[in-house]
């Protein structure tokens, strides 16, 4: 991990805020809080790399980060994105020769509690709770896994584009009235034609096609620094295919 810009104290209360911790007991929270390090780093820092050895699983208190992986040729894929009160990298804390399945980038600036590989080994095999909320996150992450591989494998371009523009563009009612569009009317801000590629598992050209392809439909409009999504209806037709 890339060295951290400070380090603080644990505080027990303070994991409560950590999904993975919040059914946790008292006494398993205090015992973590004995082995756990605080550290908090600035946005751009890449925090794991991937394939380097595990040597900690990590818990986000404050921020935002990325998971992705890069293929021999270069293509990134986002295979998560990574907000306060989430866990990383606690798979390869359990394989015999664990190393770092992805690489990790901070998004924002981040505080995130550090736990050894020895150390959370060592409370598995003590504090059963922990070891449940473990084999739960687990679970959780095979689900979401199999839903990407599955969306990779079997959706296009333009139906992975449809859904991602849809999940990131809440309808605003107040908004829609306004504009007059029954059909709903919202944003999607802040999101290049790059970051939706890795997103996506493709590539700018191909999202930028699709992007005009759909302008030229009148399902979206591209703006400066946004995209307006002029009819959810087509979108979600364009999404299911």
């Amino acid at each position: 991990m890339a060295s951290a810009r400070d380090v603080a104290t644990v505080d027990s209360a303070r994991l409560r805020g950590v999904a993975l911790f919040a059914d946790l007991s008292t006494e398993t929270l205090e015992r973590i809080a004995t082995v756990a390090t605080i550290r908090s780093f600035p946005a751009g820092t890449h925090l794991l790399m991937q394939g380097d050895v595990c040597t900690a699983a990590y818990f986000l208190l404050e921020g935002k980060a990325r998971v992705y992986r890069v293929s021999e040729e270069g293509r990134e894929q986002v295979l998560v994105g990574i907000e306060a009160g989430q866990a990383f990298n606690t798979v390869p804390i359990f394989q015999s020769a664990g190393t770092n399945p992805a690489n990790v980038v901070t998004l924002t600036e981040v505080t995130l509690c550090a736990l050894g590989k020895e150390d959370l080994a060592r409370l598995v095999r003590t504090q059963s709770d922990l070891a449940l909320a473990l084999l739960r996150d687990f679970a959780d992450r095979l689900t979401h896994l199999t839903n990407l591989v599955e969306s990779l494998a079997l959706h296009s371009v333009r139906q992975r584009l449809a859904r991602f523009l849809l999940d990131r563009a809440p309808v605003s009612t107040e908004a829609s009235r306004r504009a007059g569009n029954q059909r709903g009317q919202a944003e999607v801000r802040r999101w290049t034609q790059q970051d939706i590629a890795v997103h996506l598992g493709s590539v700018r050209d191909v999202v930028g096609r699709e992007l005009r392809n759909m302008e030229e439909a009148g399902i979206v409009r591209l703006e400066r620094g946004r995209i307006v999504l002029l009819s959810r209806d087509d979108l979600e037709a364009l999404a299911r295919g």
